[in-house]
């Protein structure tokens, strides 16, 4: 695969298009209609336990492809116990594939934007976006359970929705499964397995602003008797945007592979490659120098004729999955993914007084390696079964970024690209070992206790100057009580943390203790229609301690500015969300959330009982649904989505004294209509935005560095052609 910036419409290569038809005839022909049988917990993805028409039949699955839910059955991204909502003592939220096809999702972007309490800034430019949740942002995205590092403000890819049948949510401290980390949220993005029955999916979307997309979905066993089994992915999306000259680029193949070693052990062996390029992803429209929005034309291209970015990652994952006979399995997963990425990119600025380019250049490459093992069973006490997880993990975060000159802060609009030169690198490892232990007690019929601990090594390796730094045996807890009121409603108090290590140092020279975040929450769950409906009401507090503050003295003070781990922020909300089937035809998710973060002790005294980020809203109400009519309309389908958020603002200082800018509350409202013309053959039209409101998805901060407004989109239409034999 190989994009150019002055070539918006290149393909995949061409040999890589080839194979992943081929690979995909081999899969289909393959795959014989009588081996459709199941081989152990490994074939479980193919056989799919809701239809759309089978409401309270039978428990979900884990697996959502073909369910047409917009629920799941259990899930381990929470504690690596198998639980279903209703047993999780956290805020949970699962974006379905059925709901990622209803709303044309393309990219996790899409899956932040429909998740109830997340939220979806581009204050540094549409290619460089930071997810947020509960008041702090999210910094690790998971693939199958294992956690890679997210850095929006380098080189982050937006992982390709195509090759996800799911992606699991949950809010709140996760240092239990992610380790280092805010107390904000997991985003677990499971992968697609293969099917032991023949599927191939071909998929083709034109939409507004010369949106094209290309899709090859192949599955389905390799071999007579379905112990080997295949999946191969393709995509393709090309796009221009709302905004003049704006280019985007996107390609994925991806193949994974499952082999049933025995009747007990299962292997599992996967490849992806994903690309993206845009000539557009750094800053924005720039605030005027009073503060004001300038309310330029939401057309405006802000950037550059030699802008680019270009993104490639490779993965590579594996898992082995073994079944004792005592009902303990063993499951040890690992994953090496390696990214490099080109970035010359500009914002305007006022660094000398008038509207200037602040122009950059560098290149990234960053390697993420990662292995986690665990063992689960059953035990007996006291006459009850319990549950048992016990594990261990590592992970390397190697970052290596290769610096050009110049970096300049004053380049003239619209001027030629600078002759950058290579002037500097730096380099360096994040290194994280961790065991952990989680245990379900059944304490009586209706009530379950879950303990969870972690211990955690975390090594800082500065390769390119002295900022080294450690964390060791650092513990993380996890507590939940849950009481079954009856066979449809439990109620719960959870207690979780994680920590964040920081490099600032004390009087002594000592580097500061973690910033710890701890999540108390309280909550009733609904479960309906033996898990097809899932409801929830939450009560939350997260603590976030141990901030650097400034040293109250800095006599002996060994380095430039000493510190004191004394701040603190507080975050306190309501959780209300409803996800699944409302009868069997009608499936809805929908979710309020009203977070409110402030300081309660910062380096800053004027902070204290402040807004912690008032430039992300403090209410958030988002609804998707889908109706599948009856009758002599059986075949139409009719939905939408509805996304309203609460006010933003942010004091901008101009002079002596500030000027708050701000986005008020508003809605955006999509439309959706889908038609199965025969079994084989489907269309799709979406409609979004369509009042065609104006708004700032993002707001300015600043009026003299690369602090921007960036419009949200205006209305647009993307037709849908999904074809499966």
């Amino acid at each position: 695969m190989s994009f150019h910036a002055n070539n918006r419409r290149t393909n995949l290569s061409p040999n890589l298009l080839a194979l992943a038809i081929c690979v995909a005839s081999s899969a289909a022909v393959a795959a014989d209609d009588s081996s459709a049988t199941t081989h152990g917990d490994a074939a479980a993805p193919s056989v799919l336990e809701l239809g759309a028409t089978e409401i309270g039949a039978t428990q979900l699955s884990s697996t959502t492809e073909g369910s047409g839910s917009y629920t799941t059955g259990p899930m381990q991204t929470a504690t690596k116990l198998p639980l279903t909502i209703r047993e999780t003592p956290q805020a949970v939220t699962v974006i379905t594939r059925q709901r990622m096809d209803d709303q044309a999702m393309t990219s996790v972007n899409d899956v932040v934007r429909a998740t109830p309490g997340l939220f979806l800034s581009q204050s540094s430019g549409p290619g460089r976006q930071t997810y947020s949740s509960r008041g702090f942002d999210i910094d690790n995205i998971m693939y199958d359970g294992l956690p890679s590092s997210y850095q929006p403000y380098s080189m982050a890819v937006q992982p390709n929705l195509a090759m996800f049948d799911r992606v699991e949510i949950i809010r709140g401290a996760t240092g239990l499964v992610t380790g280092a980390g805010n107390p904000s949220a997991a985003i677990n993005m499971v992968r697609k397995r293969p099917t032991i029955t023949p599927q191939v999916t071909l998929t083709g979307a034109a939409g507004s602003w010369d949106d094209y997309r290309g899709e090859i979905d192949a599955s389905g066993a390799l071999n007579d008797n379905g112990t080997l089994r295949g999946r191969v992915v393709g995509s393709y999306q090309g796009a221009d945007s709302f905004r003049d000259k704006e280019e985007n680029d996107h390609g994925l193949f991806y193949a994974i592979g499952e082999a049933d070693l025995s009747e007990s052990t299962t292997a599992t062996l996967g490849f992806s490659r994903q690309e993206e390029q845009t000539n557009y992803f750094w800053g924005g429209l720039p605030l005027g120098t009073d503060g004001h929005h300038l309310d330029l034309p939401r057309s405006t291209y802000p950037g550059t004729d030699w802008e680019n970015k270009k993104l490639k990652i490779d993965t590579v994952f594996g898992e082995v999955d073994h079944r004792f006979d005592n009902d303990w399995k063993l499951h040890v997963a690992g994953s090496s993914s390696t990214l490099n990425g080109e970035f010359s990119g500009t914002y305007l600025s006022r660094y000398a007084g008038p509207l200037e380019t602040t122009a950059y250049q560098s290149h990234n490459t960053d390697k993420q390696t990662a292995v986690d093992a665990f063992a689960s069973g059953p035990i007996e006490a006291f006459g009850r079964t319990h549950e048992v997880v016990v594990g261990a993990s590592h992970r390397v975060y190697d970052a290596t970024s290769k610096e050009y000159s110049p970096y300049t802060t004053a380049w003239p609009i619209g001027a030629p690209k600078p002759d950058f030169v290579r002037d500097s690198k730096t380099r360096n490892v994040t290194t994280q070992e961790g065991v952990y232990l989680t245990s379900r007690f059944s304490l009586a019929d209706p009530l379950t206790l879950i303990l969870g601990g972690r211990l955690d090594w975390y090594d800082y390796d500065d390769r390119s100057g002295d900022g080294d730094y450690k964390v060791t045996r650092n513990l993380t807890r996890y507590a939940g009580l849950i009481y079954k009121l009856d066979d449809h409603y439990s109620v719960y108090a959870s207690y979780t943390d994680i920590f964040n290590p920081q490099n600032s140092k004390d009087l002594s020279g000592k580097v500061l203790e973690p910033i710890v975040g701890e999540n108390y929450e309280v909550g009733i769950k609904g479960e309906y229609f033996d898990g097809a409906l899932n409801a929830s009401l939450a009560v939350f507090q997260i603590d976030q301690k141990n901030r650097a503050t400034l040293a109250d003295s800095q006599v002996g003070c060994p380095v430039m500015t000493c510190y004191q781990a004394s701040g603190k922020v507080r975050s306190q909300g309501i959780d209300a969300e409803l996800q699944g089937a409302l009868t069997e035809n009608w499936q809805v998710g929908a979710g309020y959330t009203y977070t409110r973060a402030h300081y309660i002790k910062d380096e800053n005294p004027d902070n204290n009982n402040q807004r912690f980020d008032t430039d992300t809203p403090e209410h958030l109400f988002k609804v998707s649904t889908m109706y599948r009519l009856q009758g002599p309309l059986e075949k139409l389908r009719v939905g939408g989505n509805v996304y309203w958020q609460s006010r933003m603002y942010n004091d901008v200082p101009v002079g002596a004294g500030s000027y708050r800018v701000e986005q008020g509350s508003y809605a955006v409202t999509d439309l959706m209509a889908g038609y199965e013309v025969n079994k084989h053959l489907d269309l799709q039209v979406n409609a979004n935005n369509i009042f065609d409101r104006v708004y700032y998805s993002s707001i300015g901060y600043n009026t003299t560095w690369g602090s921007t407004d960036n419009y949200g989109n205006p209305r647009s239409y993307m037709l849908t052609a999904k074809y499966k034999f």
